[in-house]
């Protein structure tokens, strides 16, 4: 990624801050574009120095970008008390000028779970849309996205930018490119989901199936674009009547992920298997770096509310806790 052209007195602290980052494998986008805001605001105010940098600046800065949400004004503060943190470490500066506290979110998105039957109703539904002249076999491109979404727990990006020789046919696995935290890894699938994508690929590709076209495209000029994928999703979810209990948000292309975190947790309870042994795994497949970023997913339901108790009673004593 192309460091932001940064103008003001910090110019080269914030370079060298990303170029840290970015040596750690993350890709800090936003990030970089936060600090872009900030490097803007000191130009506009005329700030000389770090000296000139205290809380009020901070505080001045934040109030200069209203943030409606916590969580889009708790993400502006960590990065900029970060960027100070790193500062302190290479001893440009002694204190955090970052004081003012993080928001509390009491809004919590609680995402909708598919089933496997919403999932199957979702695929017939795909399958189901017609061509148009720019977008040729499109209900197979979406019934055969929503699958591996659902099926493999995949991200939006990852799936919109798969190749065809990413997907090895004789292995039956993906080998996912460029993820979030700039990771590879190779995902196995089982043999359905293998048999779906080979047959996709024949209809779609035939015999002019280079390694590095696009998997999945309507032109030649690159890979079907990741919101182009969530407004197709947007489009199809009402025609699937689908019953939304109270508090739960709308459906969302990405809850596809979700739902196959929960229900792969909740396949291991009802299989005996401690998740706390095999989150790991979980973490690894879904292309996480750290296991804390899995347990987000893992949202409680009444089944797996169920599943817990059963184990509990399993394990707990007989005579009951004295």
């Amino acid at each position: 990624m192309n460091l932001p052209d940064f103008r003001s007195s910090l110019a080269d602290p914030l370079s060298r801050f990303l170029q840290f980052k970015q040596a750690l494998n993350r890709k800090y986008r936003t990030e970089a574009a936060a600090l872009r805001l900030f490097d803007d605001y000191l130009c506009k105010h005329n700030v000389a120095d770090w000296q000139a940098i205290d809380s009020a600046t901070i505080d001045a800065f934040l109030q200069s970008r209203p943030r409606t949400r916590p969580r889009s004004y708790n993400h502006l503060l960590g990065v900029l008390h970060r960027f100070f943190a790193f500062a302190i470490m290479q001893q440009w500066i002694r204190q955090n000028p970052v004081t003012a506290r993080p928001r509390r979110n009491t809004g919590n998105r609680i995402p909708y779970l598919f089933d496997l039957r919403d999932a199957k109703r979702l695929l017939a539904i795909a399958r189901g849309l017609p061509d148009k002249p720019r977008a040729p076999l499109r209900g197979l491109v979406y019934e055969t996205v929503f699958a591996l979404l659902y099926g493999l727990g995949m991200r939006v990006g990852e799936v919109a930018r798969l190749k065809i020789g990413d997907a090895d046919l004789t292995c039956d696995t993906l080998f996912i490119r460029d993820t979030k935290f700039t990771k590879s890894r190779i995902v196995p699938m089982g043999p359905k989901l293998a048999e779906r994508l080979k047959r996709y690929i024949e209809e779609c590709h035939g015999s002019t199936k280079g390694p590095d076209m696009p998997l999945f495209s309507f032109t030649k000029r690159g890979c079907i674009h990741e919101g182009t994928i969530s407004q197709t999703f947007h489009l199809l979810v009402p025609r699937l009547n689908l019953h939304i209990p109270p508090g739960v948000s709308s459906p969302r292309v990405h809850d596809l992920r979700h739902a196959f975190a929960v229900a792969t947790l909740l396949r291991w309870y009802r299989e005996g298997v401690d998740p706390n042994c095999r989150l790991i795994h979980l973490a690894t497949f879904l292309g996480h770096v750290d296991p804390n970023s899995t347990a987000v997913y893992l949202t409680i339901t009444e089944d797996l509310l169920h599943e817990a108790a059963q184990r509990f009673q399993v394990m707990a004593p007989k005579g009951g806790w004295q």
